[in-house]
């Protein structure tokens, strides 16, 4: 009785006014794909507002990334979780996602109506040294919460390795799951306790198992209507793990190739306005949604990719306390985290070669960074002022030297 009376304090100091701006704050400024995205969180969430503990954080990131879909709003939907259950849920995740999803919904009215995506990826040349800035605070700052130990910091090493010699992100959060599982020996816990534990996770396995099997086995069929739209966007939100690269191979493969919904070169663009629009990559869908069918076809497609998400943390998210609790998936859960972080660095050192082209987003990527570190500050006006910087320097016709990676 008296967790639940915390659970119910905690909730209560987070109105649902306050995650539903603080998501359409992030949604409407993070640039910069997931690592981006999830480093913003923490700033906000565990760093200024404290919502969550570092490590608690940690465990959402980690769910996110075990579960297919776009994980950055997967992990924004599990805070809303966290604060204020379903309504919080609901509201975090549709306030993150509906910034881009309308921007990508204009350009793709602009688009049909004037047969190109208009030229705004100047937009993202002084953006972009600004995230990776962000990028590099977050997991400065997380460090030290996933690897405390020297084995732990060795696995991360070994998981960026893998990562960087291209290893799939699920095998490499379930790999190291798995060593950490083991080289904690958790079955020195008493065997009563243990059976427990192992009942308690079965039955909430169990109710997941049902979701998965539904999602893998998603049929998409091939007439152009609306539910036809939905059911392809649906499946691929349903199944989907990894990048936007990974979604721009299953867009291609279901629209381009199987369907013929698409040509090469409208793929290309709308994938093109996924990158340049802030918050989720996934709102490509909004996109090509109104290429195909307008309007609605927008909101169908969006509705699609993003409400499996919404379910599989639904049916996820009651899991996570459970999981620290119990000794054998509590050390799973902490190798997931020094993966999940590893992944981050991987991906930011791939963010930092797209992103610091020239002197001038040298600068900017090291200045931002260092002030991050140094002085904390909020980082959405750091990445407005650099993204105003950045469009005077491109206005002004500044290039500095190339910088070849």
């Amino acid at each position: 009785m008296r967790r639940v009376a915390a659970e119910n304090s905690t909730e209560a100091r987070t109105s649902l006014g306050e995650l539903a701006w603080l998501f359409l704050k992030l949604g409407s400024t993070a640039f910069g794909g997931p690592a981006a995205h999830t480093a913003m969180m923490q700033v906000e969430v565990v760093q200024r507002r404290r919502w969550l503990e570092g490590e608690r954080f940690l465990d959402l990131v980690s769910a996110a990334n075990l579960i297919p879909g776009p994980n950055s709003t997967e992990l924004a939907i599990h805070i809303g979780w966290e604060r204020r259950r379903w309504a919080g849920l609901v509201i975090a995740g549709a306030a993150f996602i509906a910034p881009a999803a309308i921007l990508a919904g204009v350009l793709g009215w602009a688009y049909v109506r004037f047969g190109a995506v208009p030229a705004v990826g100047w937009l993202l040349y002084g953006v972009k040294p600004a995230m990776l800035g962000v990028v590099v605070q977050a997991i400065v700052a997380l460090a030290s919460k996933a690897a405390r130990t020297t084995p732990q910091r060795a696995l991360a090493l070994i998981s960026v390795l893998a990562a960087a010699f291209g290893a799939h992100e699920l095998l490499v959060l379930l790999g190291a799951g798995l060593v950490a599982m083991v080289a904690s020996r958790p079955w020195r816990a008493p065997a009563e306790r243990r059976r427990k534990e192992d009942a308690e996770q079965g039955g909430a396995s169990r109710s997941f198992a049902p979701w998965l099997a539904m999602s893998a086995t998603v049929a998409a069929p091939s007439a152009l209507t609306l539910p036809s739209l939905f059911g392809v966007f649906a499946k691929i939100g349903s199944v989907l793990f990894g990048s936007g690269y990974v979604l721009l191979a299953f867009l291609r493969a279901d629209l381009v190739e199987r369907l013929r919904w698409l040509t090469e070169a409208q793929l290309m663009d709308a994938v093109t306005v996924g990158q340049v629009t802030p918050g989720p990559v996934f709102t490509t869908a909004t996109f090509i949604g109104y290429l195909l069918q307008g309007p609605w076809g927008a909101v169908v497609a969006t509705a699609g990719i993003f409400l499996p998400a919404f379910v599989f943390v639904a049916a996820s998210g009651p899991l996570v306390p459970r999981l620290r609790r119990s000794a054998w998936a509590g050390a799973f859960l902490d190798g997931v985290n020094v993966a999940s972080l590893a992944l981050m660095a991987v991906v930011t050192f791939a963010l930092g070669r797209a992103s610091l082209v020239d002197v001038p987003t040298v600068v900017l990527g090291l200045a931002s960074a260092a002030v991050l570190l140094r002085f904390k500050p909020n980082p959405t006006w750091l990445v407005v002022g650099c993204g105003a910087l950045g469009a005077a320097l491109h206005a002004a016709g500044v290039a500095g030297w190339p910088v070849s990676w």
